[in-house]
């Protein structure tokens, strides 16, 4: 029998545990229609702020989302033999004017690695790259351990 036990991490471990990943998945919602994608992130556990450099096309359906100040949540989890973490963000997406950096977010955004998915069809003149801040409203992270008896 497995039985399994399950606690809220505290925020000492969410922040290392966000800060030792460095993709996720993130959701983006308007209205009633949902939009998610895997992105990379960098994590700044000073102020609890990810960092993000999101691609798109103009006429993408991301594009259309972005363009909409949605709502957001980024899910960041991991599964370890029988450990499972994951974390949630939920907050605003907030796109940073390159003229408006700092010196803080630039190294931040130097923490976002490129992910090995980020494949696209167009050349890179053609792609829009823009930078983001999510500001998290809500950061829950939890831990499952599954034990098993015999």
């Amino acid at each position: 029998m497995a039985i399994d036990r399950r606690t809220k991490m505290s925020p000492e471990e969410t922040d290392a545990f966000l800060g030792s990943h460095e993709t996720g998945v993130m959701s983006l919602a308007r209205t009633d229609e949902p939009y998610a994608i895997p992105i990379s992130y960098g994590y700044d556990a000073s102020n609890g702020q990810f960092y993000t450099r999101l691609v798109s096309t103009p006429e993408s359906e991301k594009r259309r989302f972005l363009d909409s100040n949605p709502d957001a949540r980024l899910v960041v989890y991991e599964a370890d033999g029988d450990t499972y973490r994951s974390v949630i963000a939920t907050g605003t997406l907030v796109r940073i004017d390159p003229q408006e950096l700092t010196v803080e977010d630039v190294q931040q955004y130097g923490d976002a690695k490129r992910p090995l998915f980020e494949i696209w069809p167009k050349q890179k003149g053609e792609l829009d790259i823009e930078l983001y801040r999510l500001d998290p409203e809500t950061l829950s992270g939890r831990l499952i351990e599954i034990s098993r008896e015999k």
